[in-house]
């Protein structure tokens, strides 16, 4: 009884911050990410709605001229050839680069992924192109493919491929042609590395216990490597599709800028900050609607991704 007593007489432990914060519901893990769904709000949240916000406007710069004109500048940006063709450069880009580059750096993964003399030199070497800014990449890619004296031009043009004086530059099929080339000279390795990672952690031991029971490459490859790989190739993918979907600089600097060959996000900076116009609402539009296509890919991916691993 005196035992009963004298602990009913002593005070109440004192809860520390966590066990406060906590307070056995789980709340102390979303204390700690909070900062970063604030810097995330601020510096992304924000800008992606006040940008839904000024494509429903009209003269959205003039404080006293804006006015709500809803879906307006939508249909008309919807509307615009120039855009329908933008979008048609953007979807193929993307599709063609991403493509080659899956190929090819899946076929350079499993090179690497082999013990061979001089391997680290390899795997170092091969990012020396992911290594330049795609701005110089594009500027040294154009002099080799200038009309007068790019040396790619001169190959094309012995090959028969281009006519005397011509060059891939000059037609919308070329300048793409063109982009794709480097990008995936640029990003391959970008591919890669990402897919030599999901290779390397896969066990040795299922290679050897398939070996055992007599499967041969091919088998081990569909059976083992891709199935096991689809995560990290998931993910490979989702990165170089919203890259590829939201080029800029490339084309930017192999058309000059040019209003003629555009992709999504050319169009919107050539109508938001080119011209002698300050209306750049519809500009802001197809920024939008190049952020809801991303978003719908993003999604898709993800959503094939977990289906895949179930």
């Amino acid at each position: 009884m005196s035992t009963t007593i004298r602990a009913e007489a002593l005070p109440a432990h004192k809860l520390t911050l966590r066990q406060r914060l906590d307070l056995g519901s789980g709340v102390f893990p979303y204390f700690l990410v909070a900062p970063t769904i604030i810097i995330i709000a601020l510096v992304a949240a924000y800008p992606i709605i006040d940008s839904v916000r000024l494509s429903l406007l009209n003269n959205p710069l003039i404080p006293t001229g804006s006015t709500f004109v809803g879906l307006r500048n939508y249909i008309q940006v919807i509307g615009d050839p120039a855009f329908r063709s933008s979008v048609g450069v953007t979807i193929v880009f993307s599709v063609a680069s991403v493509a080659l580059e899956t190929i090819v750096g899946f076929g350079v993964a499993l090179l690497m992924n082999k013990a061979f003399p001089g391997r680290g030199l390899v795997r170092t070497a091969i990012l020396i192109p992911f290594a330049f800014p795609t701005i110089v990449s594009a500027q040294i890619w154009t002099l080799m493919l200038n009309a007068q004296n790019g040396v790619l031009t001169d190959l094309f043009q012995s090959l028969h491929l281009l006519a005397p004086g011509d060059s891939l530059l000059r037609t919308t099929n070329g300048v793409v042609l063109a982009a794709v080339m480097i990008d995936v000279w640029k990003t391959t390795p970008f591919m890669a590395l990402l897919l030599l990672a999901g290779l390397q952690v896969i066990p040795s031991e299922l290679y050897e216990a398939a070996g055992v029971d007599g499967s041969n490459r091919w088998q081990q490859f569909w059976l083992i490597t891709f199935p096991l790989l689809r995560s990290a190739l998931f993910i490979a993918l989702l990165f170089r599709l919203l890259d590829a979907l939201r080029a800029f600089d490339l084309f930017y600097i192999l058309t000059g800028g040019g209003r003629e060959i555009q992709t999504m996000a050319l169009y919107s900076y050539a109508n938001m900050f080119v011209g002698t116009t300050f209306d750049f609402a519809p500009g802001v539009a197809a920024a939008v609607i190049l952020f809801i296509i991303c978003a719908v890919v993003g999604i898709v991916t993800v959503s094939l991704s977990r289906i895949s691993q179930n």
